[in-house]
């Protein structure tokens, strides 16, 4: 039996404790996944052998990129080898057509007008950047010019997240919908 070759490029995000696997199939078809916990990984059975790996605090899946971000106390030259191996093994029987449940989908449905619109300019400017990074953002809630969001994967723990990265959606936000917009991160419970 020949072993599957699979070439892996890793490459940094703006978040030091988040390095991004990018291989030439597919982590995900549709949409992105992040995880925080090995319940929350469903029928991804890659996600739940990633998280076997100690020192790995999260996870997000999107297109052909698995973004892992670490915990602090663990050093990337311990980690990184033991992804590798993970996604080397675990690739060729993965498949990226997985059943993920999409509460985003319901929660949008459910938005109002105004949070509906400021999805749709977060859609178009700030999220693919974010997803690139192996991140997102979920605006939260909207009253009296007060927008709260919340970080996803990569996005959560990155120190850019709390200064440039929120200067540019209050900035983008304030061209495109309401010039005394103010932006706020969700306290994480």
């Amino acid at each position: 039996m020949e072993q599957q070759t699979i070439d892996l490029d890793i490459q940094p995000t703006p978040n030091p404790n988040a390095l991004k696997f990018i291989a030439e199939k597919p982590f995900k078809l549709e949409g992105n996944s992040s995880y925080k916990s090995p319940m929350e990984c469903g029928e991804n059975k890659l996600a739940l052998k990633l998280f076997m790996i100690r020192g790995v605090d999260q996870l997000h899946f999107f297109d052909n990129v698995v973004t892992v971000t670490k915990f602090n106390y663990e050093e990337w030259e311990n980690v990184e080898p033991k992804i590798i191996e993970a996604i080397i093994q675990g690739l060729p029987d993965h498949n990226p057509d997985y059943f993920d449940p999409d509460p985003e989908a319901e929660r949008r449905r459910n938005l109002s007008p105004e949070l509906t619109k400021i999805e749709e300019i977060l859609d178009r400017t700030i999220r693919p950047g974010l997803q690139g990074d192996g991140g997102d953002i979920v605006a939260m809630s909207y009253e009296d010019h007060i927008l709260v969001v919340k970080y996803q994967g990569a996005c959560g723990t990155c120190p850019s997240s709390t200064t440039g990265t929120l200067e540019a959606i209050k900035g983008i936000l304030r061209d495109e919908y309401d010039p005394e917009i103010e932006v706020y991160i969700a306290p994480d419970f």
